[in-house]
């Protein structure tokens, strides 16, 4: 019996997909569009497998044919709608144009107040210029969509995209991971980006590629850095306080004996009879129902565990006087000594140069000799080997021994 069920349900399995197929076919061919050939490559190749499809890859056709129309988005979102195919979590669009019409359809889309939920965790959306209203429209859909993962890479939205993509962030506590690398994000977006990392959910950022400069960087990281500063300072007053406590008690335990010593002979007056009527009372107390310990909630807070910041024009060129970069570096040495969420950085292709590198390597010491997590860190090469080998070093994980293989005995 079992057999026969997992035949009914593959059986099943391939009919869904097959007119999930059909019906994109169609729709295709009503819109005048294209039909992406990565979308029926993983639909033939599902139903050979007898699998359902979870991931939608978009991607346009590459050909030198003229009168070929490009692929569009809208048909597989009405497919979508129209089969209410509720297993897709992940949706990427690469390289394809979108119009209005097709940012709209996507946002109620993701948007969880219709009749039939489409609960997509990840969306991408690479090389696809987004104007202003698209990326308002994606801001207003984002509190009511299921996203922990959004990805504009290459989207070009500028500054004034991303305040229009945040505006519908606030108090969000579903998304994740954002990218907005290669966005032409200047020093402007290192605020608002900031505040929305300390407002939200998100512990992944990745905005390689752009153009914060060490103002915007600075900007970025200085309310994330000022709440790891304090949370680290109460961590240390804590660990000083838990240190003192054990000392006092162990000299408590030690005076607690001496007396109990001291006093044996009266103990000896005590019947076996009040001593198990004593023993017993306390039990009782012991084995109270209805007392429960009152757990304490996790205090709101950015809890940034990746941040990818390289080529971002932070060095000493340009506008950049020594003072600006110093101040991005003592920021960001202090967010490496203090955060005990971040496992992550990446600062690479910024010309950061011998003394700020020193000053990174100083904070990873730091944080090393607090045991804290392990934090993976990628940095230009341009400073001496020394230097950049301490780095590594102090960046690399033990590797765990072997355990030895028992000899087979004969």
């Amino acid at each position: 019996m079992p057999k026969l069920k997992g035949k009914l349900k593959a059986t099943s399995d391939i009919h869904i997909l097959e007119k999930f197929l059909q019906t994109y076919e169609k729709h295709c061919t009503g819109s005048q569009s294209c039909i992406s050939t990565t979308i029926k490559q993983g639909l033939k190749k599902c139903i050979a497998n007898e699998t359902l499809i979870t991931k939608f890859v978009l991607v346009n056709v590459e050909t030198s044919l003229r009168n070929l129309k490009p692929v569009s988005l809208t048909p597989l979102l009405r497919t979508i709608r129209d089969e209410r195919y509720r297993l897709g979590k992940e949706l990427c669009i690469w390289g394809i144009q979108l119009s209005p019409q097709d940012v709209a359809n996507l946002a109620i889309l993701l948007e969880l107040d219709g009749r039939t939920t489409y609960p997509f965790s990840k969306l991408e959306i690479i090389h696809t210029e987004l104007d202003l209203w698209s990326m308002e429209r994606l801001g207003v859909a984002l509190p009511y969509s299921n996203l922990s993962s959004l990805v504009l890479d290459y989207s070009r939205c500028g500054d004034n995209g991303v305040q229009k993509l945040i505006s519908g962030l606030e108090g969000n506590t579903k998304l994740l991971d954002l990218s907005l690398c290669y966005c032409d994000l200047g020093p402007e977006s290192g605020s608002p980006l900031g505040m929305i990392v300390v407002q939200t959910a998100i512990c992944n950022l990745y905005i390689n590629g752009n153009n914060l400069q060490c103002v915007g960087a600075t900007k970025l990281l200085k309310p994330i850095t000022d709440y790891a500063e304090r949370h680290g300072q109460e961590r240390r007053a804590n660990t000083m306080l838990c240190s003192n406590n054990s000392a006092n008690q162990i000299a408590a335990v030690a005076n607690k004996d001496a007396h109990i010593h001291s006093e044996a002979v009266s103990l000896n007056v005590v019947s076996k009879t009040d001593m198990a009527t004593t023993l017993e009372s306390t039990g009782k107390k012991k084995k109270r129902k209805g007392v429960k310990k009152k757990s304490k909630k996790p205090d709101p807070g950015p809890w940034l565990a990746k941040l990818h910041l390289a080529d971002n024009a932070i060095d000493k060129r340009l506008n950049h006087t020594e003072k600006s970069i110093m101040e991005f570096i003592e920021i960001l040495s202090c967010l490496i000594k203090n955060s005990e969420h971040l496992i992550e950085i990446d600062i690479n292709d910024n010309a950061i140069g011998e003394q700020c590198a020193v000053k990174i390597l100083e904070a990873l010491k730091d944080r090393k000799k607090e045991e804290m997590p392990h934090l993976k860190i990628k940095i230009t090469s341009q400073i001496s080997s020394v230097t950049f080998r301490e780095i590594v070093k102090s960046c690399t994980k033990l590797s765990q021994t072997k355990k030895r293989k028992k000899k087979k005995t004969k």
